[in-house]
This record gives structure tokens, sequence and C-alpha cells, in this order.
């Protein structure tokens, strides 16, 4: 089923696109220009849509890398969207989601709202909170239930709290926050495995009750950032 929030999103324009047509978009973690305009012409060769993925540590680095590279995705000729990833403090989404193009738009086309180093029910309500200011925006979210274990570049590091795998009632709970996009923990992890005997991923826990065919497009986090979309209850 198509999300129809935010339907004129250009991320969830592209994720239902992919939905529909049943195919994943690669999402690619940049840390400088080379790396998205390398991608994008990647892209643009294989006439494929892309999701370019910037950390929180952009922002601070520089609002102008931030601005070049909403521009770079608003010139590419195929579907290019701006995203940025494990954004865990309130301040720095709300700053990002003030953000706009030279044409009014804003920067990010979405924001994962990342409060998955909180509790559950403080999780859920901060969560809840910012999705309403980012959607007022017109940018679309994504939330993590459960706990992802590792560190990315910027994002807390989990390893040595208990790795929580995502239930099929925090899906119910998270998809009651208006996210679009949902990050499941099913034993994938943050960075790096550390060789392949440590990859144990459940595949079962991605059978939940139909009624969840409804959900959000998801973010498995196994391949840097894939999305695919549940379908028949399966994900």
């Amino acid at each position: 089923m198509a999300l129809q929030k935010l339907s004129n999103n250009p991320a969830v324009r592209m994720l239902n696109a992919a939905a529909a047509g049943k195919y994943g978009v690669l999402g690619v973690v940049s840390y400088n220009l080379e790396t998205i305009i390398g991608a994008i012409r990647a892209a643009e060769s294989k006439k494929a849509p892309l999701q370019i993925l910037l950390f929180p540590w952009a922002l601070h680095y520089s609002p102008s890398f931030v601005s070049a590279a909403a521009e770079a995705c608003a010139a590419a000729s195929v579907p290019v969207t701006l995203h940025m990833d494990h954004a865990q403090d309130p301040e720095v989404i709300k700053k990002a989601a003030n953000l706009k193009k030279h044409d009014g738009t804003p920067m990010f086309d979405s924001i994962m709202v990342d409060m998955s180093h909180y509790e559950k029910e403080e999780n859920l309500a901060k969560t809840t909170e910012l999705v309403k200011l980012c959607h007022e925006k017109g940018i679309a979210t994504e939330a993590e239930p459960g706990r992802i274990e590792g560190g990315e570049d910027g994002v807390k590091d989990t390893a040595e709290l208990e790795g929580m795998m995502t239930t099929a009632e925090e899906v119910d709970d998270f998809i009651a926050t208006g996210i679009d996009f949902l990050a499941p923990a099913f034993g994938n992890v943050h960075g790096d495995y550390h060789g392949v005997e440590n990859i144990h991923l459940d595949y079962e826990r991605y059978v939940f009750p139909p009624h969840l065919s409804r959900s959000p497009l998801l973010d498995t986090d196994v391949d840097r950032q894939s999305r695919i979309y549940p379908k028949e209850g399966r994900w």
C-alpha cells in the first residue's frame, strides 16, 4: 500500500514507486562532495533512484556542504533525495528541518528521528513530537524501534547496551507516531560486524501479522541503508 502522507515529498514519492515496482533503493552514506557526485553519476548512468545520506556531523562541519549536497540531488536527472541519518539530538533535527534550498524547499527530504538511545516511552514521546515538526515542514521521517547495537560516525554507540529486537507491538507503537519509514532491529548492527561469523539475522522476526502490511517503508540497515517495503505482512 502506497503511503498517502506527504505524497508530494520526493523521498515518499521515490519509495512509493520502489514499493510498486518491487525494487530497493540504495542509500549511500557520504562524507564529501566527491562521494555524492560519484554516486549520483552512477545512478544517472543506471537510470536508478538514489538516496544520499548525511550524518548530523555535516551540519556542524558546514551548512554550505549540506546545501551543496541538496542542490546536487535536486539537479540529478534521476530521483535523488537527501536524508539525514541517525539524528539523535532534537535541536539538530530542528535546525536541519529549517534549512531550505534556493527554491525554498527543505534541504533534507527526510530525517531519521533516532531516539533509540532513550527508553521506549521517552523514545515514543520524543519521536511523536519531532515527527510532527518535520511533517509541518514537508519532511518525511524515519524512526528506530528496538535498539540496534554498535555505533556509526557521530551516532551514540549502543554496543554496551542490551540489543533489543523489534516486536510486532513496537511496530504498531511507532506507526502511531506518524513516521513514514521504519528501521527495525532484527540482529543487524551499526558499523562493522567484525566477521561473517558474527552475523545473526532473525529473518523470522520479519513475519508480522497481516495488518502490518500497511506499515511504513522500511530501512534494514543491513547493507548500508537499502530501503525495502513490507508486502503481505512479510518484511
